[in-house]
Formats: C-alpha cells, sequence, structure tokens
C-alpha cells in the first residue's frame, strides 16, 4: 500500500485502518479488470471513512471507472473541496459532459483558465473543453482549441502531446476526414506510443485499405 495511504489511515481506530486499508486495496487491484466491483468496495471504504481524501478519491475513480458519472461527480468535487486542488476540474468537466450537460462542463473548464495548472491537467481541461464544443455541435470550435493547443504546448511532455494529437484526430474520425485523422493519430503514435491506442486506429485502417484492395481484384 502507498505510504501517502497509510499515513492516512493513521488517523483511524487500528482496527478500522485494517478494513478500510483492505477495501481500498481491493479497490485498486479490481479496477481496471472489473470496476463495478472495485466501486463496491470503495464504496465501504467511503462508508466508514468518508473524511479520508484517499477513500473519497478511491470511490470517485471507481465509480468513473464503472461509468456511475453521478456518484463520481459527487464524490470528485467533494474531494477538490477537501483537498483544494483544481487537478479535479478536467474529471468534474468530463462526468458533466457524460450526464448530457455540455454547457456546465464548459463552466468547469472555465474555472480553469484563469490559474496555473500543471501542464498534464491544462491539456485534459482543453481536451474536456473541446468535447463538449463538439457535444454542442461546435465541431469547428472544438477542432480550434485543440489545435491551439497543440501548437501553445510544442515544448510539453510526449505524452501530453499524444493526448492531443489523439483528440484531435479523434474529432477528424467522426467528421468523416478519413485522411487528416489517419495523419494526426499517426502524429500520436509517435509523439508516444504507450500514451493512446492510436497505432490500433491506424492497423485498423491499414487494414480497411488491404480488405478495399482484395475487393477491387476481385471485381475483375
Amino acid at each position: 500500500m502507498p505510504r501517502a495511504v497509510k499515513a492516512e489511515l493513521r488517523g483511524l481506530p487500528a482496527d478500522l485502518a485494517e478494513k478500510v486499508g483492505g477495501h481500498l486495496l481491493m479497490a485498486g487491484q479490481l479496477i481496471d479488470t472489473d470496476p463495478v466491483e472495485a466501486q463496491r468496495y470503495a464504496a465501504v471504504a467511503r462508508r466508514h471513512a468518508a473524511r479520508l481524501p484517499v477513500v473519497r478519491e478511491a470511490a470517485a475513480e471507481t465509480a468513473y471507472a464503472a461509468e456511475d458519472f453521478a456518484a463520481a461527480l459527487q464524490d470528485f468535487r467533494t474531494l477538490r473541496r477537501m483537498t483544494g486542488s483544481d487537478e479535479y476540474l478536467p474529471v468534474i468537466a468530463d462526468c458533466l459532459r457524460a450526464l448530457g450537460k455540455p454547457d456546465e462542463a464548459l463552466a468547469t473548464a472555465r474555472e480553469g483558465s484563469g490559474g496555473r495548472l500543471p501542464v498534464a491537467t491544462r491539456v485534459e481541461l482543453r481536451i474536456v473543453e473541446a468535447g463538449a464544443r463538439e457535444d454542442l455541435g461546435q465541431v469547428a470550435e472544438a477542432k480550434r482549441l485543440l489545435r491551439k493547443a497543440w501548437d501553445a504546448e510544442h515544448n510539453s511532455p510526449a505524452e501530453v502531446r499524444a493526448r492531443l494529437a489523439y483528440a484531435y484526430a479523434a474529432v477528424l474520425e467522426r467528421e468523416g476526414n478519413t485522411a487528416d485523422s489517419r495523419a494526426w493519430f499517426a502524429r500520436a503514435a509517435d509523439a508516444d506510443p504507450e500514451a493512446t491506442d492510436a497505432a490500433d486506429h491506424l492497423r485498423v485502417d491499414r487494414t480497411d485499405d488491404i480488405e478495399v484492395e482484395f475487393d477491387a481484384e476481385g471485381e475483375e
């Protein structure tokens, strides 16, 4: 268990700390494979120690992974109040998008526009903002935001650049602009092959091209 988690749990009675810690551990182990079950473990920890930020974070992250966006939104908002950190703004805005509230997502994104956010948080917030614009049918504005961010973040870490390129490629793909989306998926893969599944998109596109070639040969 991470040292920071143990430090927070020390404020609980020993038997309760052990119980809560065990549930947090199980939630962490299951979140990628069975997020619904992970959320159940985190919910038990939350019932016993809701005032601990580490518990709230586990509850929020597992709810988000399980696509229980209303619960995730509640806990992420509470976590932001508890910690005073704006690092949760992107995921709060994304929960609002998932709940069909793009205007509220945009308002949340604006909360972070005046502060000095870490680069990864700033970029994720811009990606969510662009997604909210797309939800509202404002595709041109979504693309403008992402291109502006891409140009502004030219010295940012490779993972951040990959996330921006991927987001822009995805908008182009949904727009039906296959050629340009493929070029931007390639940029994402080149920037950081591990940050996104851009390489999978490129493989799928290549497979489609091969199938078209075979179909054309068969018609001759």
